[in-house]
């Protein structure tokens, strides 16, 4: 077991405290002695496994570090945690289980677009507020059909506005792009023509793949033959590391520029040679040891980074994301009411539906208008370089 630095201590308990203090009185002669329930849908098998798996991992770091900084009293969290196989029906099974059981707070979906859609009519019904990892705008859109849905992941508008301005910033006015056949890979294709549009970018060409395929070698090769610049990679982060592959093996001598989607680990192992010089539109803590922490914001993704990557020996880009959801769902039900005739459900979901925070991702704002809370300023420009993700510039 490795010991939580005492500096992260301090910063959960000053992070929780501050959040919590009008909602728990700690000093009260009765301690809350409740546990906090958080239920949690993850593809632990099945094609999604690999970033299934490294949500799970930071989910219980997040929960023992919260756990162990005396921030909650006499309180701690628990996790009930089941595997939806990648797969929409077993994930809406598992909700309804979720929402069956009277001791769970909130719950945490994985990044699986289709099971969180999938899931809206029966969270709404069973008022369980859920946090869902999954990237498409419509897990959180419209609000209204989704008021206990809740999205933490990087946007398709946002993550296609930043590559455009990268795109522009060198000059390349010539691209193709891959992009997956799912939901968000159609919404990112239509925000990268709108944005390609009032940028004078021309796409030469786009091809699509399935989510699970494991060669993508033909559709990189048709996207090669065109006359382009760049090629925009906008799948998940296993088909990203096999187009660039391809695109090595094309013989294609333009840029590789890879959606917040394609993220996945810090260290590109096999893929290094491939992906060298490659860019990718992700979040800071990605590479948050190449940056001088000089607020406590930073100081606490960096105090993450060294954690996570000491227990697992190397650092997921996904992690944050899974961490600041448990942050999120633990601070309202600390500062959730006992309102008369109102549930503790739907106390939480009026807390989630304002809830403000500087977290391990970046700027997180919910608001009552927008259930999709990481803000455009948490991503930024990396590129791939000796073997891993650095800061851009």
């Amino acid at each position: 077991m490795i010991p939580i630095r005492s500096v992260t201590i301090a910063a959960l308990a000053s992070a929780v405290l501050a959040t919590t203090l009008t909602g728990c009185q700690f000093g009260a002669d009765e301690q809350d002695t409740s546990p906090i329930v958080i239920a949690v849908d993850l593809e632990l098998s099945g094609s999604a496994a690999p970033v299934g798996k490294a949500y799970q991992r930071a989910l219980e770091l997040k929960v023992e570090q919260l756990n162990s900084s005396g921030a909650l009293g006499a309180r701690k969290v628990e996790l009930k945690v089941k595997d939806n196989r990648s797969d929409a029906g077993e994930s809406l099974r598992n909700i309804g289980d979720f929402g069956n059981d009277s001791a769970v707070s909130a719950v945490i979906m994985g990044g699986c677009n289709e099971c969180a859609v999938g899931a809206v009519d029966t969270i709404n019904k069973r008022k369980l507020p859920t946090i869902a990892l999954a990237p498409s705008s419509a897990v959180a859109s419209p609000v209204a059909d989704r008021r206990y849905v809740f999205k933490l992941a990087p946007n398709a508008a946002d993550n296609a506005s930043a590559l455009t301005t990268e795109l522009s910033r060198r000059g390349i006015s010539k691209v193709t792009v891959l992009h997956t056949e799912d939901d968000y890979g159609k919404e990112g294709l239509a925000a990268l023509q709108a944005e390609f549009e009032k940028a004078d970018i021309e796409l030469l060409g786009q091809e699509s793949v399935k989510t699970n395929d494991a060669d993508v070698a033909d559709q990189v090769g048709a996207l090669t033959g065109q006359d382009a610049k760049a090629m925009v990679v906008w799948t998940t982060p296993e088909q990203a590391m096999l187009a660039a592959g391809a695109a090595q093996q094309a013989g294609f001598k333009g840029g590789l520029f890879f959606d917040a989607a394609a993220a996945g680990d810090l260290f590109l192992g096999a893929s290094s040679r491939s992906a060298e010089k490659a860019t990718l539109i992700f979040t800071q803590t990605m590479v948050i040891d190449d940056v001088i922490a000089t607020t406590p914001a930073k100081a606490a993704r960096r105090q993450w980074f060294q954690d996570y990557t000491a227990r697992f020996g190397g650092y997921n880009g996904f992690s944050s994301f899974a961490a600041d959801a448990v942050q999120l769902i633990v601070d309202a039900e600390l500062r959730a009411s006992d309102a008369a005739g109102r549930s503790r459900r739907d106390e939480i979901r009026d807390v989630l539906e304002t809830s403000q925070m500087d977290g391990l991702s970046g700027p997180i704002r919910m608001t009552p208008d927008n259930h999709s809370g990481l803000m455009p300023q948490a991503l930024t420009t990396l590129v791939a370089r000796g073997g891993r993700w650095r800061l851009a510039g």
